[in-house]
């Protein structure tokens, strides 16, 4: 790989993984937005939100738009690097709610283990996987990131996705979108990054 190629490669997965970083190592802070797209008018695009209001979120000029194509539980082998929400599991252990996996141009992005807001009580780990076994009720995986490891759960059916190219074009009314983006004054929102739905497959973070 050349000197110039892989500058852009990290750039790229800069953006198209800024949703996924803490909100903390973040500055401004970032709002992360999860919903139906409703329109898109020039660079605004009109969300239906989850949580039912329609937000709209003014699309930057050099935006990256990603979406995301299954893999197999088996792709996630000791030395990737993952992130993963999760939440207590009955037994007081983390059960993951989905998996990511990371290319290696974005590897490091994130890292670390802290609040997540996909549910009540939910976690985001970006780790490298250790080990994994077979557990009582899925695949166990040791994670392992700066200051710290944890063990997640990786329960039958949960969702495995990995990212892949996706273009403004996709960005359709009715598509599910997951993004992370700065609030404005006037109670708009910016972002330079989407996860769009394509292909039956829709952001799970």
């Amino acid at each position: 790989m050349s000197m110039h190629r892989r500058p852009l490669l990290a750039m790229s997965a800069a953006c198209l993984f800024g949703a996924v970083l803490p909100a903390q190592a973040q500055s401004p802070p970032s709002t992360r937005i999860r919903g139906t797209i409703v329109s898109l008018d020039g660079p605004l695009l009109t969300i239906a939100t989850r949580e039912g209001p329609h937000v709209m979120v003014a699309l930057d000029d050099n935006l990256r738009v990603s979406a995301l194509k299954n893999v197999e539980l088996s792709e996630i082998a000791p030395g990737t690097f993952i992130g993963t929400a999760a939440i207590p599991g009955p037994d007081g252990g983390l059960q993951a709610q989905e998996v990511l996996l990371f290319p290696e141009a974005a590897r490091g992005s994130g890292e670390g283990h802290y609040a997540w807001d996909l549910a009540p009580g939910g976690t985001m780990t970006n780790a490298t996987v250790a080990s994994q076994v077979q557990g009582k009720s899925g695949r166990d995986l040791t994670l392992t990131y700066k200051g710290g490891s944890v063990v997640v759960t990786v329960p039958p059916g949960v969702p495995i996705v990995t990212p892949i190219p996706a273009e403004r074009t996709d960005l359709k009314p009715g598509a599910a979108v997951f993004l992370s983006a700065t609030k404005m004054p006037d109670g708009t929102y910016t972002t330079a990054g989407v996860t769009v739905g394509k292909n039956g497959v829709n952001p799970p973070m």
